[in-house]
């Protein structure tokens, strides 16, 4: 089985997983998905070092890998709630609804993989400065990964691909350095009013 094929299957388990999870909080006599919990966690050890994926399919595995990350999180608190009763009214909500983006982080990381955040360790939001996107190709992940996490989190769909959004940062960078001759661009990612903003400014 190929890298991709491999990849294939961790992402139809995951969202299998995600089904049955909501099946389990459902319904008081249904016991937690380990066994499908566990394929997914082999199949995210056996890649976590990334040597024998291209730079695409490490990216999609990262985003993957972050996924379960923010559904594990969610699981425990919501499995926590299931175990010790409903204290709190907003506990009943959870149990149902999940977390609003505005009460839920990620509070883990996965099998060593550095998750991009829409926000530092001080609440300001995910902020990236380039100069040239065609030879900053790490940070420009980055950046996308910053803005597809905040929407999944705000319950926006996340849509284009990588390819895509670096032809877009390649050209908006270039247009923003011509009309202010500046030597970077400022890139934040903001959520305003619960909808997810990609800022660009000059940075002089």
């Amino acid at each position: 089985m190929t890298v991709d094929e491999e990849l294939n299957v961790l992402e139809t388990q995951l969202r299998r997983l995600k089904i049955e999870y909501e099946i389990f909080f459902s319904n008081p006599q249904k016991r937690p998905p380990t066994d499908i919990e566990w394929k997914v966690l082999s199949l995210l050890r056996k890649f976590s070092d990334g040597a024998r994926m291209s730079f695409s399919q490490r990216f999609r595995y990262t985003e993957i890998a972050q996924r379960y990350a923010v559904y594990s999180d969610l699981w425990r608190k919501k499995s926590r709630i299931r175990e010790e009763g409903y204290r709190r009214p907003q506990d009943a909500i959870l149990s149902v609804q999940g977390v609003r983006p505005e009460e839920h982080t990620v509070e883990h990381k996965t099998y060593g993989l550095s998750h991009a955040s829409t926000v530092d360790a001080d609440g300001a939001p995910f902020v990236m400065h380039c100069a040239d996107p065609g030879k900053e190709g790490e940070n420009v992940e980055k950046l996308f990964m910053a803005l597809s996490a905040a929407k999944e989190k705000a319950g926006e769909q996340v849509s284009g691909s990588l390819s895509s959004f670096k032809s877009f940062v390649e050209k908006k960078t270039r247009e923003i350095r011509k009309q202010h001759g500046c030597p970077q661009v400022e890139y934040s990612v903001e959520v305003q009013d619960g909808k997810v903003k990609l800022r660009a400014r000059a940075k002089l």
